[in-house]
């Protein structure tokens, strides 16, 4: 598992890696923080040849893929992220860390940038697939604190140049967060978020949602009714659920985990008064939702 965050609670946000005790199946539980002997969390990756669009603002929303570049010929692994400049708040760009076979590199440029007026200059939540020769990106653009979200999509042949042309996947007023696909037998599964980021109580359509298409589309009409899986209520140690990932480990794709994350508020007085967590929420997949209680 990568995830992102801030080892002494403060700082640019850096991505780093959690894991199963070896022949342990799939579980929501047991996750283990990747640290050094004396106990210290270790970042994936270094922060050399990326600070220029990552450095002070850190590292945001990763998103594992594995594809093949067309440019290099060659199939390649990569942790794509949001990179931030200056800002723990944006504007971001995205990038990518990629594995040269004994550690994650960082680039020296973002792969991709807002270029659309609709983008308001910050992209950022991707969420990659590579299907069918094409690197697919589903992700975010706008500002939160504008509580401005609009849903992107874009296709490339390496997931670093070429890029189709900037395409609204789902509106604003949607508010959708992220848009996590899944290939499982025949079919494609999604899980995404709506968000709230006002004040007040989220409306009941805050959550989780599941939609599935017979291809990974672009354009969200291609895609099933969805059905939320999961709401926004404050559970104490966290509300308002985004960032989620599916996985699984049946490979008829009909038991899932959904990973997400959270927050709660805390009682610093400072600008940041909140603390990140991570879920998970077990649903049945295609016949029906059957939910277990979430984990932390």
């Amino acid at each position: 598992m990568y995830l992102a965050g801030q080892a002494a609670g403060y700082g640019p946000p850096a991505i780093y890696s959690a894991s199963l005790d070896p022949g342990e199946s799939l579980s929501a539980t047991g996750w283990k923080l990747t640290r050094s002997a004396d106990g210290q969390l270790i970042p994936v990756a270094v922060q050399d040849a990326s600070r220029a669009w990552d450095g002070s603002g850190g590292r945001h929303c990763p998103s594992y893929v594995k594809g093949w570049d067309a440019r290099k010929r060659a199939w390649v692994e990569r942790i794509y992220y949001a990179g931030a400049a200056e800002n723990l708040w944006g504007p971001y760009t995205i990038g990518f860390l990629e594995w040269d076979g004994n550690n994650w590199v960082d680039q020296h440029e973002p792969a991709f940038i807002a270029d659309e007026d609709w983008e308001l200059g910050s992209v950022y939540e991707p969420n990659l697939i590579y299907h069918d020769g094409k690197w697919k990106m589903w992700y975010v653009a706008g500002s939160n604190q504008e509580d401005y979200l609009v849903h992107g999509y874009v296709e490339s042949e390496d997931g670093r140049t070429g890029w189709s042309n900037h395409a609204i996947f789902a509106p604003p007023e949607m508010k959708m967060f992220d848009f996590c696909v899944r290939q499982s037998a025949d079919r494609f599964d999604a899980i995404f978020a709506r968000v709230w980021v006002k004040e007040g109580t989220p409306p009941p359509e805050a959550g989780l949602w599941w939609c599935r298409a017979e291809e990974p589309s672009g354009r969200l009409s291609d895609w099933s009714q969805p059905v939320q899986i999961m709401g926004a209520e404050d559970r104490g140690w966290h509300s308002g659920p985004w960032k989620p990932s599916l996985a699984s480990d049946d490979q008829s794709g009909e038991r899932a985990l959904v990973f997400f994350d959270g927050l709660y508020r805390t009682s610093d007085p400072g600008p940041f008064p909140v603390a990140f967590t991570v879920g998970c929420l077990e649903i049945s997949l295609p016949t029906g939702f059957d939910r277990t209680p979430d984990h932390g």
